[in-house]
């Protein structure tokens, strides 16, 4: 009688501790999500379609579009309900670069690695013209910097100007660690996490009493292309800076062709070489041939949507997604195709599974990231509110995932909220310890910065940012020219997606939306973003 009573406990209280199983038919949900990750997953697929396809995808380019019409197809083609592209006003046009050609002519004939700088003219066909190098004074005043620019004026028309010198960039002799260490990610994820610490600004000279006030790097970046227009400069070339002939190459920033001249980064390496036998008084000739081409029709910019239809929780929503415009020096692999491709998949598994949520599984794939997290920005806004200003679905919102640092095994989340959202959570997560996860932490930030997630943190929502092991992103591929499909680890971001399946098919099938901070408790905006 004993053992019968302790047996008919027993499945009481394990019904109790995993009301989301029986809801669903029974069954080891999360065996079933992971056989389904590991066996067919259709990772690859999509990112070879993200990347080798439809990459680059710069915000407002016909490209990015093309990308995000394909996602939308494919969720539908997946049985997502009401798969959509939504519009929002990116203000720019769109710019696209289609062909580059760039070669050292004398004295001596190489090819030279270079992109363009987006939203830059193209050349007057091919251009070839001697280089000149222009090194600006160092924080110049106003006049300083006028006088300079009158000397130069002669000097730079009719050539291709290389501006500045190249900088040094140094072997490496202990390159960071491609996995964080299970300390490390501790220390980072775990229940007694360090406090993260912003590094300390280099700083800034002091002027003397009474001395005119040196300009902004930005005013000087403003008159710089302003003077070269006017001098009638042909080209222009900026230095990567970077080792092994990586380049992130990213745009005018008055996203108007009209106010700059062509321009291009080159790789240290070839720019210190150019730069190096100019210095001999050897007169160097460069050959540029580049074409650019503008899109007025890219001022309006699309964030693909897809869902899971709820049910009985329907107007309450768990959301998860990625930003999927990328920069145009390669085809945005790891920044960020794989983030949105790993969402895709982990609502893929859940609708193949025929999983039935209490509440919706919204996917969305963000564009403007890059110039600004501002595609994320304009949907919160339109479709919750913030705070302060509160709109009908704001308080049915249950949290963001967001994947957004390149191809690494998942160690940990960070949630906007109280600690009882990171307790939640770190339970969700306990049953990856072994696949290397580590727990969930808090954030009390609402300064926009880093990746989506933060456009949700600002209006005051639970935001969940997934942290991942490195790999090469801060290294090698992030925003550069090698951020290519093959630096993708197939077997990390299989399970990534496994991950994100199970947390968000657990918010989605529990009693109560996750806890957030109370009025009392909510973190005021930061003062520059409170308008």
């Amino acid at each position: 009688m004993l053992k019968r009573r302790a047996v008919a406990l027993l499945m009481i209280f394990s019904m109790l501790s995993f009301p989301v199983a029986a809801q669903n038919g029974g069954g080891d949900m999360l065996g079933r999500i992971r056989k389904e990750a590991t066996d067919r997953s259709q990772i690859m697929k999509t990112m070879h379609m993200f990347t080798d396809v439809y990459g680059p995808r710069l915000t407002g380019s016909p490209n990015h579009k093309a990308a995000a019409e394909w996602a939308v197809k494919q969720m539908t083609a997946w049985g997502f309900d009401n798969a959509h592209l939504e519009p929002w006003d990116f203000k720019h046009p769109g710019w696209l670069n289609e062909r580059l050609t760039a070669h050292l002519i004398s004295p001596v004939k190489d090819p030279l690695v270079c992109e363009v700088l987006a939203w830059t003219p193209s050349t007057r066909g091919t251009v070839q013209a001697k280089a000149y190098q222009l090194v600006l004074p160092e924080r110049p005043t106003q006049d300083q910097l006028t006088m300079f620019f009158s000397n130069q004026k002669t000097r730079v028309r009719g050539k291709i100007v290389l501006v500045g010198k190249p900088a040094s960039v140094p072997v490496n002799l202990n390159p960071p660690a491609k996995r964080q260490t299970d300390e490390q990610a501790q220390r980072r994820y775990g229940p007694n996490p360090e406090p993260f610490v912003f590094p300390t600004p280099s700083p800034t000279p002091t002027p003397a009493p009474n001395a005119p006030k040196p300009l902004t790097n930005s005013e000087i970046a403003k008159q710089l292309d302003a003077f070269l227009k006017a001098s009638g400069a042909l080209v222009r070339v900026n230095d990567a800076r970077r080792e092994f002939r990586q380049i992130r190459a990213f745009n005018n920033n008055t996203f108007d062709v009209t106010k700059v001249i062509p321009t291009v980064v080159m790789s240290n390496e070839d720019f210190g070489r150019v730069s190096r036998i100019l210095n001999d008084g050897t007169e160097v000739v460069l050959e540029f041939n580049i074409v650019n081409r503008v899109y007025p029709e890219g001022s309006t910019s699309y964030n693909a949507i897809g869902e899971i239809r709820g049910t009985d929780k329907a107007d309450e929503v768990i959301m998860l997604g990625g930003h999927l415009d990328s920069w145009h020096a390669a085809t945005g692999a790891t920044d960020n195709a794989i983030g949105c491709t790993i969402m895709m998949e982990a609502a893929r598994i859940l609708k193949t599974l025929g999983v039935k949520p209490r509440r919706t599984i919204r996917v969305a794939l963000w564009s403007g990231e890059e110039q600004g997290l501002l595609g994320s920005l304009a949907y919160v806004k339109q479709h919750f509110g913030s705070f302060e200003e509160q709109k009908p679905g704001y308080e049915k919102f249950g949290g963001y995932f967001n994947i957004d640092s390149g191809t690494g095994r998942v160690r940990g989340a960070s949630v906007f909220g109280p600690s009882e959202a990171a307790d939640i959570l770190r339970q969700i997560l306990e049953p990856f310890k072994a696949d290397g996860v580590v727990g969930a932490i808090t954030s009390k930030s609402r300064r926009l910065g880093g990746s989506d997630n933060t456009s949700f943190n600002q209006a005051g929502l639970p935001g969940i940012g997934m942290g991942q092991d490195p790999i090469e992103y801060n290294s090698h591929t992030w925003h550069t020219n090698l951020d290519t499909y093959e630096r993708i680890l197939e077997e990390d971001v299989k399970k990534d997606a496994m991950v994100v399946a199970w947390a968000v098919y657990q918010l989605a099938m529990r009693d109560e939306l996750l806890p957030r901070f109370s009025k009392t408790e909510m973190p005021p905006k930061p003062p520059a973003e409170s308008n």
